[in-house]
């Protein structure tokens, strides 16, 4: 069980005595979140291929043993892609092996389905042996169930006993009790929800770093700027409302006594953020190499008229609320670029060279920022191009 960063609470607005920054390193389980799935994907096929190989082999004829292989080989992308679809490989399921063996089931049940529609709508059941068949289905079924299980092990080896990391702000709201969360106390560590404040919205966004879900116990003033906040963090938000309990409102916690209000929601699914990553990486690695004359000209006109360096990099906030480095073509004379936006660039701008105000013009000197889509730190409908 993930152990609390800091003592209990003992009263709000009470600092605690955390040792440094612990909260932020907290041990990130995305990415072991997917070594579980790959590894429960992986165990599903073999189930699945085992299944349909004994009942060839049980069945013990020729004709059985040849459509068997090829049901094996038909049978687990159609049970993928609906197990994809159903939630098989989600939290939940890692949480909790009775949760992934009813979704996978609920997946060999709704495929098999299809791969019998298929073989009747094409004519070709005729050439499939039923008994092969329905009992591949019932094979794959206990062995699916059989493997879950064996992968228990697996999954509390990679992510532990909790397969999320969960983080209590306490920002002298209600004292909140919460198994296996971690806490930190908002004054000590200057958490402020502050949108106007780049240093604060970074601040937060560090601490979130490794985080899934976050709760904030705080005063009622606060909370509507605690929502505001969570919502662009990219996370899984709730703020301590007690009127949820007392109204037992669904669809929303209870824990001790006390409601807690979602506000916000995390990131894409597995599916979707792998996806739109693919997308993200195919599109803009396509634009640089198509872009990549305009890019070379560019580069060569500005270390002509002004030299080096070529790039201007700034200091942004990102996703959730942290902080990264922004590329664009250097438009400004060196020396004169304002990387801290103190200064507004206007429309005469002495500081800006004639390339400068060429693609600025033209919207140029956004190019350099597809390196950032590449490396994941803008989204590629971000990018002007």
């Amino acid at each position: 069980m993930n152990q609390p960063v800091a003592p209990a609470a003992t009263a709000p607005g009470t600092p605690r005595s955390n040792k440094g920054l612990e909260f932020a390193q907290a041990q990130p389980l995305a990415r072991r979140r997917l070594q579980a799935y790959l590894a429960l994907m992986a165990g599903d096929i073999v189930a699945i291929f085992a299944a349909f190989c004994l009942s060839g082999y049980l069945y013990l004829t020729a004709p059985s043993l040849a459509q068997a292989a090829l049901l094996a080989q038909l049978l687990p992308p159609v049970f993928l892609t609906v197990a994809l679809y159903n939630g098989a490989y989600s939290h939940a399921t890692l949480q909790s092996s009775q949760a992934g063996m009813l979704r996978a089931m609920s997946a060999l049940a709704i495929s098999a389905g299809a791969v019998v529609f298929i073989a009747y709508y094409t004519k070709s059941s005729a050439a499939f042996s039923r008994v092969t068949f329905t009992l591949g289905a019932i094979l794959s079924a206990v062995l699916l169930c059989w493997m879950r299980l064996q992968m228990r092990s697996l999954v509390r080896w990679r992510c532990g006993t909790r397969v999320i990391n969960e983080l209590l702000i306490d920002d002298a709201g209600p004292l909140i009790d919460l198994p296996g969360a971690m806490r930190v106390n908002a004054a000590q560590f200057k958490l402020v929800p502050a949108l106007d404040d780049p240093q604060a919205l970074n601040r937060i966004g560090t601490v979130l770093r490794s985080i899934d879900r976050v709760v904030v116990s705080c005063p009622p003033e606060r909370r509507a700027a605690w929502a505001s906040l969570l919502k662009g963090a990219n996370i899984d938000g709730e703020v301590v409302d007690d009127t949820v309990a007392e109204l037992g409102a669904h669809g929303a916690r209870t824990v001790g006594g006390h409601g807690f209000l979602r506000v916000s929601i995390g990131p894409l699914g597995m599916r979707a953020r792998i996806t739109k990553r693919l997308f993200d990486i195919a599109a803009a690695g396509t634009a640089l190499v198509l872009l990549s004359p305009i890019l070379l000209v560019v580069a060569v006109a500005i270390l002509i008229e002004d030299g080096s360096p070529v790039l201007f990099v700034q200091r942004r906030v990102g996703r959730a609320n942290r902080f990264f480095q922004m590329y664009k073509f250097r438009s400004m004379a060196t020396g004169r670029a304002d990387q801290d936006g103190h200064r507004s660039t206007a429309r005469e701008d002495e500081r800006v060279t004639r390339v400068g105000r060429f693609i600025r013009r033209t919207s140029i000197d956004e190019l350099p920022q597809l390196f950032n889509v590449i490396k994941g730190e803008m989204a590629g409908l971000s990018c002007p191009t």
